[in-house]
């Protein structure tokens, strides 16, 4: 069973990164004094869930409202399966007046990783996304032509962001958050929680973000699911306090094979070949998300070596279904 419910075609997901991770579940102690309760949605396209635990059981019915009102605001901007979210809005008319702050701040994250991975992580990808998409209803893959010409419309220079105004310059362009803006909520119902008093909980909004201890002994933990075979682990990976995101091609995949997929390479058009997937651990979880795509473009040799050069640690695993893990990954057996 994978990760991500994708929940049609026709949103479009642009960039975003399908996850094969599983939290460990957890059984309740009856004798433990911390209450623990979970609340599962649909949102951005995804299924999330958050568990957390406190002593008073009021105190955690309220942090899980407040962890899905957090989540339902991020939808209201930066979702693509809202016609009426802000990104739908600046996507149809090329601008965004007043952008929200949390608009401003997830584009700026966006931007930053741009520049400092020389494009290879870039918002403006949705018409990408689009031309796949569209073949993709007609049971073929598009021209090299459809492709060339939806190229023409993607580069992270183009999208220009202020305080006052979001603006993409040219005619056609678009953006997806969705290799993102998973982390970014993860990142936004943590530190919301944290403001609660809740100091024990688990974050799944496509990526992981945790606090303190599940109820059973011991760290948080995710098992990493081969992206060929979703009901088998390749490892399990310890939390430690950070966040986790993954990417993997078998989520949206436009062609049997997984050669084309719904992440994209923004300087060739099309999807990088070597890796089918890539989990990033990182101290937030907007940076883990935005740097599966980074690293993906990277492929199997070079992805360790920069996941050291950003401070981060990374798996990675390619199409034959090998992987290799940084120095930094805590891994677990499944």
């Amino acid at each position: 069973m994978k990760r991500r419910t994708v929940l049609q075609w026709g949103m479009g997901l642009g960039a975003a990164a399908a996850v094969g991770l599983v939290a460990s579940r957890t059984v309740v102690n009856a004798t433990q004094e911390l209450q623990w309760a979970s609340r599962t949605l649909t949102a951005m396209g995804t299924s999330m869930s958050i568990q957390l635990a406190h002593a008073d059981a009021r105190r955690v019915e309220g942090a899980l409202d407040a962890a899905v009102a957090e989540i339902r605001h991020i939808e209201d901007q930066m979702s693509l399966f809202r016609p009426d979210s802000a990104i739908c809005q600046l996507n149809r008319t090329g601008r965004l007046d007043d952008p929200h702050p949390d608009m401003l701040e997830i584009l700026r994250v966006a931007q930053q990783v741009a520049q400092r991975s020389q494009g290879a992580f870039d918002v403006t990808v949705q018409p990408l996304w689009l031309a796949f998409e569209e073949a993709h209803r007609q049971g073929r893959l598009p021209s090299e032509e459809v492709v060339l010409a939806a190229r023409q419309h993607v580069g992270w220079r183009g999208l220009q962001v202020s305080d006052a105004v979001v603006r993409l310059e040219r005619p056609g362009m678009g953006i997806t958050l969705n290799g993102i803006a998973q982390g970014y909520a993860a990142d936004k119902v943590k530190a919301r929680l944290q403001k609660m008093g809740i100091a024990h909980a688990l974050i799944d909004a496509g990526e992981f973000a945790s606090l303190g201890q599940p109820a059973h002994a011991g760290d948080w933990s995710l098992g990493v699911a081969n992206p060929r075979d979703a009901q088998h682990f390749l490892t399990g990976i310890a939390m430690q306090g950070r966040c986790v995101a993954t990417s993997a091609d078998d989520q949206c995949a436009f062609s049997p094979d997984f050669v084309n997929h719904h992440i994209f390479d923004p300087h060739t058009g099309h999807s990088p070949s070597e890796l089918s997937g890539v989990s990033v651990i990182a101290p937030t979880c907007v940076m883990a998300d935005a740097l599966t795509k980074v690293f993906f473009m990277a492929g199997y040799d070079q992805a360790l070596p920069l996941a050291s050069r950003w401070g981060v640690d990374v798996l990675v695993v390619d199409k034959r279904g090998h992987w290799q893990a940084s120095p930094g990954v805590a891994l677990r057996q499944t």
